[in-house]
């Protein structure tokens, strides 16, 4: 999960820009994308291993 807030705060730093003619460049776009999949499955791994922990206390 740290990985996927580490990508969007480099997006936010990188910034954008925009061009005389009004269209924006967005330099490092593929880092909103992976962020959101490094996040969830951040959230998804957490999820699996408190599940397994639980497992592993009922045995």
């Amino acid at each position: 999960m740290m990985i996927g807030v580490l990508c969007l705060f480099i997006k936010g730093i990188i910034g954008d820009e925009v061009l005389a003619n009004g269209v924006i460049v967005e330099k490092n776009f593929f880092l909103i994308p992976l962020s959101y999949l490094f996040f969830f499955s951040g959230i998804l791994t957490l999820i699996f291993f408190s599940m397994l922990k639980k497992q592993n206390i009922a045995k």
